[in-house]
């Protein structure tokens, strides 16, 4: 007997599958899905948490100097005339970023390994380009739901039965952060 289920599908279909719905319950913190496909998911995401809780703690704060554009009242960079080209105007400043250790950064990476980018777009911008901006899954994890699950030995998430889906007769469930 193998130590996973199937699922009915090829290996890559069965491994894009399980990584959407990994990044959806961690990013939304709860999906609709059968039982057998939330109980890999599930698998999977204490996985990430589990190694979240453990690495949260493992970083050094590094203050650095960064060039930064100076902007107008409109928020729009400020250019000068230089030698007849428009350069954009730089401000030294001093800011503290969170460098990570050896072992976090290897966390991270084992982390972008299984979970997806994700883009927000605002509502009502929907459909544009603009004003979207990119989710650090990684750092949500280490910022947002690891503090959260500090205290707790496993046991992140749960799986509620809601009953049978119409079409094929699936046992639906919903898989949710606890």
């Amino acid at each position: 007997m193998s130590g996973y289920r199937k699922l009915s599908r090829t290996s890559s279909q069965r491994k894009a599958l399980l990584r959407n719905q990994v990044t959806q319950l961690l990013y939304h913190g709860r999906i609709i899905t059968t039982e057998a496909k939330a109980k890999e998911v599930r698998k999977i995401a204490e996985g990430l948490i589990a190694l979240a809780v453990k690495e949260k703690d493992n970083y050094e704060v590094v203050k650095v100097m960064a060039k930064v554009p100076r902007k107008d009242k409109d928020g729009k960079r400020i250019k000068e005339v230089v030698d007849g080209k428009k350069q954009t105007v730089y401000d030294e400043v001093e800011k503290e970023i969170k460098k990570d250790n050896p072992g976090r950064l290897h966390a991270r990476r084992q982390m972008l390994k299984v979970l997806y980018p994700i883009t927000e777009i605002p509502k009502e911008a929907a459909g544009r380009k603009r004003n979207t901006k990119k989710v650090d899954m990684p750092a949500k994890l280490f910022d947002e739901l690891a503090p959260k699950y500090a205290s707790r030995n496993g046991g992140y998430s749960r799986i509620i039965k809601i009953g049978q889906r119409r079409g094929d007769g699936a046992m639906e469930v919903v898989l949710e952060l606890v």
